[in-house]
């Protein structure tokens, strides 16, 4: 047996959104019917960043990320985000494959977002703040698009430089560049900053707004003031990451939200357990820390269509003799 190779630009010619959200939804739909596995992710921290070692199995397939988070990478012309996938054969646990996963990380991320807002944000959404012009807004809107057809989305980043590099990549798109307060009065807001102090605040929402807080993946990080968690239906994507990394961990730390105020996971709405959005009126937040099964039953679509289409290499990565 051998181990296939696909390297980024491999993985850009495979990858596309409506499979990836495909895919992303189905996990959370098998993760909440117990057809899903996934430890918790475990950190590793360092002076300038941490990596995160991510395990998971879905149906069919299994499977480990490492990624890391470096925030002053781009000082250095590299991503803030890199990731390998190591997608094992769960039968056998022999390496199928090892792949580059940053862009894979980027996608799947932006996939979990949309299909929140699918379910939690208003039907007639028409409008979209994007907070942080970095890559993951790019998957954000890409995603968004496939559900939302949006007459107006507004951009906001502390770099204007950044903004408009955001703006030029998408000409066909109606982006306006904008201050922070009006970019959080869109239908749907996504925050995408990694933040430790909270700015977003609820005077700035709409009544019926959807939010996704995306940034916050550690602890300490904070994009959301408490007052938005106390008057919002909250969602998360899995209750152990939220309470630990996610935007819920500080105000958890300090009283002011109890894991009880928790509505529901995401993979309770996909699957149907628990009902979407009820109330027109009402703040809705997705609270997304990333989640292991997102990325392995990503990597089985990937691995699947490039076996189809003879791409990647195939390396003798373990080389062993038969023995009876």
């Amino acid at each position: 047996m051998s181990t296939l190779l696909l390297t980024r630009h491999d993985i850009l010619t495979l990858i596309t959104m409506p499979e990836t959200l495909k895919a992303v939804e189905q996990a959370f739909t098998d993760y909440a019917l117990d057809k899903a596995a996934m430890p918790s992710k475990a950190y590793l921290t360092l002076p300038l960043g941490d990596f995160r070692a991510m395990p998971a199995s879905v149906p069919g397939a299994a499977g480990l990320k490492w990624v890391n988070v470096h925030p002053e990478n781009n000082k250095l012309g590299l991503p803030t985000v890199m990731a390998i996938v190591v997608y094992s054969d769960p039968e056998t646990g022999y390496p199928l494959a090892i792949l580059d996963a940053t862009e894979l990380t980027a996608y799947r991320t932006g996939a979990a977002g949309a299909i929140a807002s699918k379910y939690l944000a208003r039907k007639d959404a028409n409008s979209l703040g994007l907070i942080g012009a970095g890559k993951q807004a790019q998957t954000q809107l890409l995603a968004h698009s496939e559900f939302f057809k949006f007459d107006e989305i507004m951009v906001f980043d502390r770099s204007s430089e950044s903004a408009e590099r955001f703006k030029s990549l998408f000409p066909n798109y109606p982006i306006k560049i904008v201050s922070l307060e009006q970019a959080c009065g869109a239908d749907i807001v996504c925050t995408l900053t990694p933040s430790r102090n909270p700015f977003l605040k609820l005077r700035w929402l709409k009544p019926g707004a959807h939010v996704n807080a995306i940034g916050a993946d550690a602890k300490g990080k904070e994009e959301l003031e408490p007052e938005v968690l106390a008057n919002s239906i909250v969602v998360v994507d899995d209750i152990e990451q939220s309470t630990h990394a996610g935007e819920l961990n500080v105000p958890i730390s300090k009283g002011s939200f109890g894991i009880q105020n928790i509505y529901a996971t995401l993979g309770e709405l996909t699957s149907g357990k628990k009902a979407g959005r009820s109330d027109p009126q009402k703040i809705t937040v997705f609270d997304s820390t990333g989640l292991a099964i997102q990325d392995i039953a990503t990597a089985r679509t990937i691995y699947t269509k490039a076996l189809a289409n003879q791409a990647g290499l195939n390396f003798d990565f373990i080389q062993f003799e038969q023995t009876y």
